[in-house]
């Protein structure tokens, strides 16, 4: 179970990764070296599961933001992992959920343009022999920036 102190310091950490034991200290109203071993003790039972920068999509040029879902023709395990082969193997692919519903899957994707989202869609998602149709819906502005979990 996870404390109050605990949903602090992991919301303080969802804000700014970079933060050190001493920034924690004074934040959550304790010694750096107990800060430091809360923070190690969320890492080790996998509360916190690693650390990344966040990166500006249309700075490198990724000016296509699109939600693509995915129906299979065939529903079996092989065609499940083949598929699954071909999403992690796909740079543009940032995200991907399995759903119920009409679509079986839903891939978040980044490209440079509209051209490269026909391609990965026509050129490599379609031609999957387990894929029978794909629909994608592009973005035009996103409301709400990917926030950090609810503590």
């Amino acid at each position: 179970m996870l404390d109050e102190t605990d949903k602090k310091l992991l919301a303080a950490l969802q804000s700014n990764a970079h933060l050190t034991a001493q920034d924690l200290s004074e934040r959550l109203n304790m010694s750096a070296s107990q800060a430091g071993r809360r923070r190690q003790r969320l890492e080790a039972k996998g509360y916190i599961s690693g650390y990344r920068a966040h990166l500006d999509a249309d700075k490198l040029g990724l000016s296509v933001q699109a939600f693509v879902q995915v129906q299979l023709g065939t529903h079996g395990p092989e065609q499940a992992q083949s598929f699954a082969r071909l999403i992690a193997l796909q740079s543009e692919v940032t995200s991907a959920w399995t759903l119920t519903g009409d679509a079986d899957y839903l891939l978040r994707v980044y490209c440079c343009d509209l051209s490269a989202l026909n391609s990965l869609i026509h050129d490599i998602i379609l031609p999957h022999p387990a894929v029978a149709r794909v629909q994608s819906q592009i973005v035009m502005d996103q409301l709400k920036k990917d926030a950090p979990l609810p503590t």
